[in-house]
């Protein structure tokens, strides 16, 4: 009973955490796609978005193996645990690749101007993959927890 205690609490902390600095940073991508102020908005909130991000994570994956440890790996618990991947694999790409980018700008200087079109294409699927893996994950906990 502890465990399934402990383990909801970090599943939903980490819901808490990743998903909010997720929304957070999408809205301040959105609104820098066109906007030489609200880019260097973004490169600068990242740096906090980020580690809130994978802190959210560990959180849930911590929290999904305690909570779901006595159900047998296959519905729910599976499908949470393949999107965890998807997401973890999407923020090391954000991490390492798109993050150095938009720091080594700041750096020279250049963190207002607008992304190229290529780096924005790829930072929106990497905004898509992570919207639906963390909006998905959280609607897929609460069906389970609505019809258990």
């Amino acid at each position: 009973m502890i465990l399934d205690f402990v383990g909801l609490f970090l599943l939903i902390a980490g819901f808490v955490i990743g998903l909010g600095a997720v929304i957070v940073i999408d809205i301040h991508g959105f609104l820098g796609r066109k906007s030489s102020y609200w880019t260097e908005a973004t490169t600068r909130t990242h740096k906090v978005t980020k580690p809130l991000i994978w802190v959210g994570i560990f959180l849930v994956i911590i929290g999904g193996i305690l909570f779901f440890r006595n159900e047998p790996f296959s519905g729910v618990p599976m499908y949470l645990a393949l999107i965890s991947i998807v997401l973890v694999f999407n923020g090391l790409f954000l991490s390492f690749r798109v993050s150095p980018y938009l720091l080594q700008k700041e750096k020279e200087g250049r963190a207002s101007e607008l992304l190229p079109e290529s780096w924005q294409r790829k930072i929106i699927v990497g905004l898509i993959l992570s919207d639906l893996g963390w909006w998905g994950s959280l609607a897929l906990v609460v069906w389970y927890l609505v019809t258990r």
